[in-house]
């Protein structure tokens, strides 16, 4: 789709001779109009939820904000918050870098068996130290790598020493992992940052084991990143943390062959390594045409490309209402 979104935005500011953008500048709007229509989607689902809960919609909008859930569940991961130690507290916990909004965190107290990978084979996980019969691992148990914070589940136990999982999540030797049951999973409570030393200011209102609860940021090291804090400062076990999240979809970058066309223009190359399309529907290209259009009117202070953007954008938010 991206290429066809930039041809699109070429056309329309070559058609008026409104100027040229670089690939470089192309992929900068393009990331910031997908993050615009994006971030659209909870708007616009927000929107249909409270006509549905008011009972101001017929079945149709239910199938919209049906249809807004489904493009939003596209973005959700689950990842196993990696604990730290940061100064003199213990229960602070990394967020994959890439996270947009926290839907749930739960705990899973009861770790069934860990050590380190011996040996890396696609959608296994071999240990030649476990004793994963033993130790009493069953399907549907919780893997995490401790390491990464990828997430899977046991399909099979084949040995002692060797599972079958639901993804492949382990690529190196000597990276640690973490076996947990799925029994009395515990779900961590948002709470803000006063709540939190008020719960804690007294024994009958402290979180624990059964009632834990967590606060954003804690951590103010750029190298550290977002960051969880947990309560009781107890829960520490790798592993044992497990985050649903939307993430933020990946930056889209037109990429191009060394070798020009013959009238200059860069070569379309979508064989790059470091190339990403757009992340969305592709019944989103008009709207991502037009956030490009209306950003590329502002780097080249074109306020008609501006004009033209934002009239062909309201003509398709009225077309959608």
């Amino acid at each position: 789709m991206i290429n066809s979104v930039r041809n699109t935005v070429l056309s329309v500011l070559n058609k008026n001779n409104y100027g040229y953008i670089s690939p470089s500048d192309f992929n900068l709007f393009a990331k910031q109009a997908q993050l615009d229509v994006f971030e659209d989607y909870f708007y616009s689902y927000n929107y249909y939820i409270n006509k549905e809960n008011a009972r101001q919609s017929g079945t149709e909008n239910a199938d919209i904000s049906k249809s807004y859930a489904e493009v939003i569940e596209s973005f959700s991961n689950t990842f196993g918050l990696i604990p730290g130690v940061y100064g003199y507290v213990s229960n602070f916990m990394s967020l994959p870098q890439n996270y947009y909004l926290i839907n749930k965190i739960n705990y899973y107290p009861t770790k069934v068996s860990d050590g380190t990978v011996t040996t890396v084979t696609a959608n296994r996980l071999i240990d030649a130290a476990a004793t994963f019969s033993t130790d009493g691992v069953i399907a549907g148990n919780l893997v995490v790598n401790n390491d990464t914070g990828a997430v899977a589940y046991v399909i099979a136990v084949v040995s002692e020493t060797e599972l079958v999982i639901t993804v492949d999540v382990f690529k190196t030797i000597t990276e640690a992992y973490s076996v947990s049951s799925t029994v009395g999973i515990r779900e961590v409570e948002k709470v803000s940052q006063n709540k939190i030393f008020l719960l804690n200011s007294s024994n009958l209102t402290a979180p624990n084991t059964t009632y834990p609860a967590y606060v954003i940021g804690g951590a103010t090291d750029d190298a550290i990143g977002n960051t969880a804090t947990i309560y009781p400062q107890t829960i520490t076990q790798p592993g044992s943390v497990i985050a649903e999240y939307i993430r933020y979809p990946k930056d889209p970058k037109w990429t191009y062959a060394d070798v020009p066309t013959a009238s200059g223009e860069p070569l379309y190359d979508p064989t790059q390594v470091d190339f990403q399309d757009f992340e969305l529907p592709s019944t989103d290209e008009p709207s991502i045409v037009n956030k490009i259009l209306e950003y590329a009117g502002l780097s080249i202070r074109e306020l008609e490309v501006i004009k033209t953007a934002s009239s062909m954008e309201a003509r398709e938010n009225v077309s959608e209402k």
